[in-house]
Parts: C-alpha cells; sequence; structure tokens
C-alpha cells in the first residue's frame, strides 16, 4: 500500500541494524541501504530525545548530494535512565552493568527518525517507559553470554530472552524499544507521498 504510494521516490535507509532492515521489508518498501560512518558525539548539555534527535540529525548530514526524488532516513536509540544516556555498551562487562543497572527500575527507550530530501528535514521522536523485574546475577550472565548485547541501546533487545523473563511492564510502542518507532514512520512517509 505505502508502496504504491512511495513507487516514484528512492527510500535510502541509512542504518546497519538487522532489525530496522526487516522493519522496512515487514512495511512492504522497498529501499536501498547506504551507509556512511559517522562519529556518534553529541554536546554533553543535551537530555533525553534531544539527544537521539541531534544524533539521527548528524547521521542525515553526512549525506548532501541527495537527488529530487530521494528519502534519506536515518535514526537513533537511547536508553535514558536516571538521567544518563545509555547507548551501546563497549564490553561484555560494561553490557553487565548495564543490565544491573536497569534491573528492578523503569527506564524510557527513546528513538529518533530523521526524514531528508533533497529540499526538507524532518525529525520525530517516541519514548516507551520499559519496567525490568529484579534480575538475578545468573540471569543476566547469561544472557550476556548467550546473545549479542553490543550491538544494543541499553546492552538489551526486547525480542530476546531477557525480554521474554525480564520485563513486566511496557508503555509505548514495543517496536520502538527493538529500534524503530514504525507507526510514525508510516505516518511520516505516507504524508511525504500525500503532498
Amino acid at each position: 500500500m505505502l508502496a504504491t504510494l512511495l513507487q516514484d521516490y528512492n527510500i535510502i535507509l541509512a542504518s546497519g541494524s538487522p532489525r530496522r532492515h526487516q522493519f522496512f521489508k515487514d512495511l512492504g518498501l522497498n529501499f536501498t541501504i547506504q551507509l556512511k560512518d559517522t562519529e556518534e558525539v553529541y554536546p554533553e548539555e543535551l537530555e533525553h530525545h534531544e539527544i537521539s534527535d541531534y544524533l539521527a540529525v548528524l547521521k542525515a548530514n553526512a549525506f548532501n548530494d541527495l537527488q529530487e526524488k530521494d528519502i534519506l532516513i536515518t535514526s537513533d536509540t537511547i536508553v535514558w535512565h536516571h538521567d544518563i544516556a545509555l547507548g551501546k555498551p563497549k564490553s561484555l562487562e560494561h553490557a553487565k552493568e548495564m543490565i544491573a543497572s536497569l534491573s528492578g527500575t523503569t527506564h524510557d527507550v527513546i528513538t529518533s527518525v530523521c526524514f531528508k530530501t533533497a529540499t526538507s528535514e524532518h525529525v520525530v521522536h517516541h519514548t516507551t517507559r520499559v519496567t525490568f523485574k529484579e534480575l538475578t546475577p545468573e540471569e543476566i550472565e547469561y544472557y550476556v553470554s548467550t546473545y549479542k548485547p553490543l550491538d544494543k541501546a541499553g546492552a538489551y533487545g526486547i525480542q530476546e530472552w531477557i525480554g521474554l523473563i525480564g520485563i513486566t511492564h511496557i508503555e509505548g510502542s514495543y517496536f520502538n524499544v527493538m529500534g524503530l518507532p514504525t507507526h510514525m514512520v508510516y505516518k511520516v512517509l505516507s504524508d511525504i507521498a500525500s503532498v
């Protein structure tokens, strides 16, 4: 349905995330993947969605040769917990520390998405509140050693074992926690196609 509306456009997804790739396929979109290295550094005074908004735009700004019918989509996900942004862990030990800090508490998962064309730029974000049960050291150890937490903000994937056994409450979009607020992407792309 949306693919028909967008058939005259070239959708470029600038993300290496296999989860985001699958979301775009599941939305029925035709797209290409283009990646450009971006140093993900943000001003330290930024907080909450300001950080993910900034990083999504930063990634989009690496592309300055868009053609008339191109729609570039970049995004960034962070976990906001105790007024600190948790990105991807730097090591397995770091991953364990991150998950231990989330245990028995509620945190925000924020994903920002930037839509850039040759003439415009539009950023949206969504916040999902996620609550974990008290996780045992053994559960954390099992998850970190069995799965791949290093490519995930906050060191966990909600769709994986840790989410199945550990998450007790979620408020907001589930898919946002996986890395993309798909309902917002659908709406913005529909709006662009309708102009």
